[in-house]
């Protein structure tokens, strides 16, 4: 692998193929059709570029020319600001904080289940399971309103909530009837070119 001086030239992502984060990072990445190499992590055996750079030595980590950052969330606002077309956030303050909102809670409702569904033991990953798996149905009325979360445009919000949907079959959710809006939006944005092209291999398999 040639070392990271010698890519500095392009826009680098340090990511692993399965990481709902990185994927969030991703599909923003490629929304955006931003030229970037990706720099597969294995998150067991971490390359020393990235403890130099990151000192949590996480992923994603994107390394912009001088830049370093790292946390999805600021990486992909960087994104959004930095490559402002097609924008993924509303331009008017009132709106723009309306969706760091939902951002919020996206962020700090639904990963953590996600999280505990995939780590942690059997009792707290099937209460995890049922805790999201309600949650995402109570939510139905809201993905009903609009195209997209609570936008007529695909934003910041989707490409946050996309990885969670995308991967309901590895966690073993399968959504009911009531949830039919979820479904329906979830089959929106899985269409959508930039989604499929934010895919790796392995999160592909994860719909087979």
């Amino acid at each position: 692998m040639a070392t990271l001086a010698n890519r500095r030239s392009v826009m680098n992502l340090f990511s692993s193929p399965t990481c709902p984060y990185c994927h969030r990072t991703r599909i923003v990445l490629s929304e955006k059709d931003i030229s970037f190499e990706i720099i597969d992590v294995d998150l067991d055996n971490m390359p020393e570029d990235l403890l130099d750079l990151n000192p949590y030595h996480s992923v994603p980590t994107l390394v912009d020319r001088d830049l370093v950052l790292y946390d999805s969330g600021v990486i992909t606002e960087y994104l959004d600001e930095r490559f402002p077309h097609p924008p993924l956030m509303p331009v008017d303050p009132v709106s723009r904080g309306k969706s760091r909102l939902a951002l919020y809670r996206v962020e700090n409702d639904w990963y953590p289940l996600m999280h505990d569904i995939m780590t942690r033991g059997e009792k707290a990953s099937a209460k995890a399971r049922k805790m999201l798996r309600e949650s995402l149905t109570a939510a139905n009325e809201v993905f009903d309103v609009m195209p997209y979360f609570l936008s007529e445009e695909f934003s910041l919000i989707d490409c946050t909530i996309a990885p969670i949907l995308w991967r309901l079959p590895v966690l073993g959710i399968e959504l009911p009837d009531e949830a039919k809006a979820v479904k329906a939006y979830a089959e929106r944005v899985f269409k959508r070119e930039a989604f499929q092209a934010s895919l790796t291999e392995e999160e592909r398999d994860m719909r087979l």
